[in-house]
């Protein structure tokens, strides 16, 4: 009887034993913090779910989407995931539906096939119709894969050595997001071109904002003067809407107009997006770079993948203003930036770096 009630105790002991000690993966998956918002600010040890995963902010955050940012802590996956969140441990997220509220961050398959996040909060608008609402999404595997940016070369950490004051306003994942819009910034020619045209862009637009601090122009009585009124389409913001905003200043009716046109976003009409919106801004710079001869006889990114250096970047954006001997103290200020730059990201800064 007594080694019966013995053996009776040692079992119950090692069933305990079992219960106590069950490894953690068993236990159910916690629930999901509310969906992470793009617009919305987050404070240390605010949480936020996103993309199936729960996640806390290490320090004030707006705009840097968890998994993209180490500010964010991986709290783990969690149950009842937001709508755009995805569910499963592949690329299974759900179906866009018409009319749906969806927020920044949110991901979902289009009747194409193709997978899209949403850039901006929205009641449901038409992945394919709406590139400002809406961006293309590729999955690389999970749930908790970051949007696909073409590989920058430039990490998170390196922007933030070049930029060690900035506004929070000039995300890192803002500037990503808007890699899309110009596939062939950064990543045309060699390793040493890349990373040449990276620090050429950064440069000036360091020396624009003061180190990535001001989202406007300081000079507020420059406003009123950036409004072509002969132009067909006038000033629709107002006289003194067209100021100077973003990485690289954008300014005058007509290059919001054509910005706007070329990125598919009224900017004409709605100026303060650039203000207002990290990856708006960054896009107009990239327009402007990519696109733009402006006094200069070439585009800034040709200047660079051409071997034309970084003083042709220079020369395109303020010509004759700093170039041959206008401003000679500007001038070195950019070249400056450049050549910390070019050494943060281990490269050589090349040669024709004046104007």
């Amino acid at each position: 009887m007594r080694q019966r009630a013995l053996a009776f105790l040692t079992a119950m002991a090692a069933a305990l034993a079992l219960v106590v000690f069950l490894p953690a993966s068993s236990a159910s998956a916690a629930a999901c913090a509310g969906g992470w918002s793009a617009s919305a600010v987050y404070t240390g040890g605010a949480t936020a779910s996103y993309n199936g995963r729960n996640w806390s902010a290490k320090w004030w955050t707006q705009g840097e989407a968890p998994g993209t940012s180490d500010v964010w802590a991986d709290l783990g996956g969690c149950d009842g995931s937001s709508p755009g969140g995805g569910s499963g441990t592949s690329c299974d997220y759900p179906a866009w539906a018409a009319g749906r509220s969806y927020v920044a961050g949110d991901i979902v398959r289009y009747t194409d096939g193709k997978l899209y996040r949403a850039e901006h909060d929205n009641p449901g608008y038409d992945p394919v119709i709406s590139t400002w609402y809406w961006e293309p999404y590729t999955c690389t595997g999970g749930p908790s894969d970051p949007p696909s940016q073409g590989s920058f070369v430039v990490s998170e950490s390196q922007f933030n050595q070049m930029f060690p004051s900035r506004n929070p306003f000039y995300t890192y994942s803002g500037l990503t997001a808007a890699l899309s819009a110009y596939p062939g910034f950064a990543n045309t020619g060699s390793d040493t071109v890349k990373r040449q045209e990276a620090a050429a862009f950064l440069a000036n637009v360091s020396h624009e904002t003061g180190g990535l601090v001001h989202i406007v122009e300081q000079n507020t009585a420059n406003y009123p003067h950036y409004c072509d009124a002969n132009q067909p389409y006038g000033c629709p913001a107002g006289q003194a809407a067209y100021y100077g905003r973003g990485p690289i200043q954008l300014s005058w009716n007509f290059n919001y107009k054509a910005a706007g046109d070329a990125l598919g976003i009224d900017l004409l009409r709605n100026p303060n997006l650039v203000q207002n919106d990290a990856a708006v801004a960054w896009k107009t710079a990239l327009w402007y770079w990519n696109t733009q001869t402006g006094p200069g006889t070439m585009t800034p990114h040709n200047a660079m993948v051409n071997g034309r250096g970084f003083g042709e970047t220079i020369r395109s954006i303020n010509g004759s203003i700093e170039c041959n001997g206008g401003n000679p103290g500007q001038v070195q200020s950019r070249i400056n930036n450049y050549q910390r730059f070019t050494q943060i990201l281990g490269t050589t800064p090349g040669s024709n770096l004046s104007c």
